[in-house]
């Protein structure tokens, strides 16, 4: 995380400088167009580039972390591990499931939102039969489907 914020920071640094180039570049050209003010506003956009990938890396890495710690608090909840941490409800609402079925109702949700991205979700409400792993037989919840 902390060369993820140092190159945001450096390709900030850069853009700034650059901005300025551009700014004393065409001060000293008294806003006529020279060599001087394109070479400078060249470099802005170089830099503009570089800033822009920069902030597109933090943003990347900020939802992955979202999704990794959203991920983690829904195992947690789900397999009731986070009963008896400080701070936490000792009686979690819901008895705890296993992590193998934790992982097949997530994957299930994730086709359902891919065939929905794609416009291809069934309007009956007809399970999808992408899974690669089966619903497990002994949950009665399964059976159904």
């Amino acid at each position: 995380m902390d060369s993820i914020v140092d190159s945001l920071s450096s390709a900030y640094q850069e853009f700034l400088a650059a901005a300025a180039s551009v700014l004393e570049a065409r001060e000293v050209s008294g806003a006529q167009k020279i060599a001087a003010t394109d070479a400078a506003l060249e470099n802005f956009k170089q830099h503009w580039e570089l800033f822009r990938v920069a902030c597109d890396q933090a943003e990347e890495f900020v939802e992955s972390v979202k999704q990794r710690i959203g991920s983690e608090c829904l195992v947690d909840e789900a397999t009731g591990s986070t009963a008896g941490k400080p701070g936490q409800a000792a009686t979690p609402a819901l008895p705890p499931i296993s992590a193998v079925r934790l992982e097949q109702m997530s994957k299930a949700v994730r086709w359902l939102v891919i065939e929905l991205q794609n416009g291809t979700g069934t309007a009956g409400g007809v399970a999808h039969t992408h899974s690669a792993a089966p619903f497990d037989a002994r949950f009665s919840e399964d059976a159904a489907q």
